[in-house]
């Protein structure tokens, strides 16, 4: 028995590349106009095992788009952190994989799930499932042309008549990736219904796979990632959605996780305090405007408002505040209310 539980411990390291975590890590996912820098340090400092930036075009990046560009600005107290790209150009994607190369990052992940129409639309992204030769002939090419670490992130299929992961996954592995995440829905389904975590469990569970496969799909609540672990025997989670807003929902899964008591003062002050930190890196860190706009995203899903009554009016204020002092003031009137 003593035995068997040191096998368990040891098979719980996982490792992308040279890059280890401790066991069941969790990720921070890569999401447009939400994981700029300033969010990815707050997740970090909660907890995330690995943060990655948002999502960048390869097209984009080749073409020497400033806004593109900064989106490659990655600084060392966030690490490990990967950069994804996506297209569907192989010789565009290689290209834009040496330009990343070159920013610094901890791995380069390759986005083949994104499902919104202007990507998955023109074939990029998800549009990639439908093209499953020049899918694996981009990743081929990716891996042979860097010297990090190359990871893919997918969906389950196209559609539900398209369920190819547990094929791909395999073939995925033979072009030389590290690491796969795959977000338990089609394409098709975009982000409504539930995430099928069956199929991301046989992935992880057949035999012939052994780099590692990490989760991805409705984890909102430290219970659900306990589950996801347990249940589907996953190397990694990855938790997308739930963090807008909420960038300690690391801390509280990783406590949860580690059996660490729950800190309790940990409250609507402290929450809000964080929340305004991410305002201040953002301004800093990008601009005032982008800053503002970036922060007013997590503002308007964070859940600590709900316990406040008749909030729809300051809640419309706060979406609408275009200057940081302007925002920061309502923040602090809220702060009030619940004073």
């Amino acid at each position: 028995m003593h035995f068997h539980s040191v096998c368990i411990t040891f098979a719980n390291r996982m490792k992308i590349g040279n890059l280890e975590f401790g066991p069941q890590p969790v990720f921070l996912a890569p999401m447009e106009d939400v994981t700029d820098i300033g969010f990815r340090l707050l997740c970090k400092r909660f907890g995330a095992s690995m943060v990655y930036t948002e999502f960048v075009s390869a097209e984009a990046l080749i073409r020497d788009v400033k806004s593109t560009q900064q989106k490659l600005t990655i600084s060392d107290e966030e690490r490990p952190v990967g950069i994804q790209i996506y297209g569907r150009d192989v010789d565009a994607m290689v290209e834009a994989a040496k330009i990343v190369e070159q920013a610094g990052p901890d791995l380069i992940d390759l986005n083949f799930g994104c499902p919104v129409k202007k990507v998955a639309g023109k074939g990029a992204g998800a549009g990639m499932l439908q093209n499953i030769p020049k899918l694996l002939e981009i990743t081929r090419k990716v891996v042979d042309a860097v010297k990090l670490p190359v990871t893919v992130k997918t969906r389950l299929g196209w559609n539900q008549d398209q369920l190819i992961i547990t094929e791909l996954a395999e073939q995925l592995q033979d072009c030389g990736i590290q690491a796969l995440t795959i977000h338990g829905r089609t394409r098709a389904q975009m982000y409504t219904g539930e995430a099928d975590w069956t199929l991301i469990g046989e992935v992880k569970h057949n035999p012939r796979i052994h780099i590692p496969i990490i989760g991805n799909g409705d984890i909102t609540s430290p219970e659900e990632a306990k589950q996801a672990f347990e249940r589907y025997g996953v190397d990694a989670i990855m938790v997308g959605r739930a963090t807008f807003g909420r960038p300690w929902i690391f801390k509280e899964i990783r406590d949860y996780l580690d059996h660490n008591i729950v800190d309790e003062s940990f409250g609507f002050n402290e929450k809000l305090d964080v929340l305004e930190e991410q305002l201040r890196i953002n301004v800093e860190r990008i601009d005032e405007t982008r800053g503002i706009l970036h922060t007013r995203r997590h503002l308007a899903a964070t859940p600590i408002f709900k316990a406040i009554p008749n909030f729809r009016q300051t809640r419309i204020a706060m979406l609408r505040a275009a200057k940081m002092d302007e925002l920061t003031g309502i923040l602090e009137d809220t702060r009030k209310l619940l004073g």
